[in-house]
């Protein structure tokens, strides 16, 4: 009801780490982050982003005019792809060095805002490579300065200290986590989200719910995870279907966006599990797949594996998408298959046969949660333990409906 208060044509400034530019419009605060750049001495960036929603969405032209304004030069890297890669990664610090870029600014979704934020590392730290990044042969301690344009409701990376890449050879999608890569500054506008094809609207969004059921769930969950988780799903079982209706739905997008923004703080203090922990192997092996249809795919067994470790808290935070539950330990199972539901509710009932996955790669799949460096730091903190029998179940239970 509160949401009917809210005019969305207002651009708020939110403080997290990151200064947010938020509501309908906010792309026109590029000026004034051009601005400060330029008082800064940066006079020469990278644009990080896909091949067409950069300017398809029309926040290209905001950005271009204002660089130009501000005699800031730039160049473009425009070839990051769903599930960037340590290529990308790569490729795009050594334009960057060689034009002599002092910050990068990312257009898209998450990828080129990981991507973007890698880069960022890469030019302080010019003698290591994507491949050592994601290694973690080394520990970076400072980046150039990350201005993070949103594209989409989902990934909440404009606003914590994380990225995802891929190192393609090793099936590796590992992710880091460091201070230095929190954004300068983010603006999230949806007006800019109305393009997102209907496929995306709903796996952007179903990796937000993802986001804050881990986060209000992990071992280090705190009061400030868990509340944020609920009213993020909130939003999200009100929204989603709303902007499924009708794309150009403003009010739906913002609150998307809203939620998505939220989800990205809640798990940059509640981290992350089983459900990124087990996912990130799956679009390794196929970069294909969607982040949020993986997600989508795993997420019941999940919470058929971790109902009876926090049963109180996913009633509460879960009533929106799975209504009349009572936190009784034993729920596990219905809790599980009213996700399900919900899932096939908004059109999204995959599972893991239907991607190409079959009974023969579980134990690939198990084995890549253990060697991919990072995923290991997630399972530690999962709810139901740090266990090789737990990780199998959810990718077998994934297979089929439950």
């Amino acid at each position: 009801m509160w949401e009917k208060d809210i005019d969305i044509n207002e651009v708020r400034e939110i403080r997290t780490r990151t200064n947010v530019y938020f509501g309908v419009g906010a792309i026109k605060k590029i000026s004034d982050i051009a601005k400060v750049l330029k008082d800064k001495g940066i006079d020469k960036v990278i644009v990080m982003s896909g091949r067409n929603a950069y300017k398809a969405t029309g926040a290209w032209d905001y950005v271009e005019k204002a660089l130009k304004d501000n005699g800031i030069g730039y160049v473009n890297y425009a070839e990051v792809t769903p599930n960037p890669n340590t290529h990308h990664v790569n490729d795009a610090t050594k334009l960057a060095k060689d034009f002599g870029a002092k910050a990068v600014i990312a257009i898209g979704g998450g990828s080129p805002t990981d991507a973007g934020k890698s880069v960022a590392i890469l030019l302080e730290y010019p003698n290591y490579t994507a491949e050592d990044l994601y290694e973690f042969k080394f520990a970076p301690e400072k980046a150039v300065p990350i201005v993070s344009i949103n594209l989409t409701h989902g990934t909440g990376t404009e606003t914590n200290r994380f990225a995802v890449v891929t190192n393609l050879e090793k099936n590796f999608k590992p992710a880091i986590a460091y201070d230095c890569i929190y954004p300068m500054f983010a603006i999230d506008d949806p007006q800019l989200m109305t393009k997102l094809s209907p496929k995306q609207t709903r796996y952007v969004s179903i990796d937000a719910v993802n986001h804050v059921v881990e986060a209000a769930t992990s071992k280090v969950a705190s009061p400030y995870s868990i509340s944020l988780a609920k009213q993020v799903i909130e939003l999200v079982a009100k929204y989603l279907p709303k902007a499924i209706a009708n794309p150009d739905d403003l009010e739906a997008r913002y609150f998307l966006c809203y939620a998505a923004m939220m989800g990205g703080v809640s798990f940059d203090n509640g981290l992350l599990h089983y459900t990124h922990a087990l996912e990130h192997p799956l679009s390794a092996v196929k970069p294909e797949l969607s982040h949020g249809l993986g997600l989508a795919i795993l997420l019941p067994a999940v919470i058929k594996t971790i109902y009876k470790d926090c049963p109180n808290v996913l009633s509460d935070i879960l009533a929106p998408i799975a209504p009349n539950l009572t936190g009784n330990p034993d729920e596990a199972e219905k809790a599980a298959k009213l996700v399900q539901d919900w899932l096939i509710s908004v059109d999204v009932p995959q599972k893991l046969e239907d991607e190409g996955f079959t009974q023969a790669d579980v134990e690939k799949l198990t084995d890549l949660v253990y060697t991919t460096p990072s995923l290991g730091g997630l399972i530690d903190i999962a709810p139901s333990g740090n266990n090789r029998d737990v990780v199998r179940s959810i990718y077998q239970d994934s297979l089929t409906k439950l």
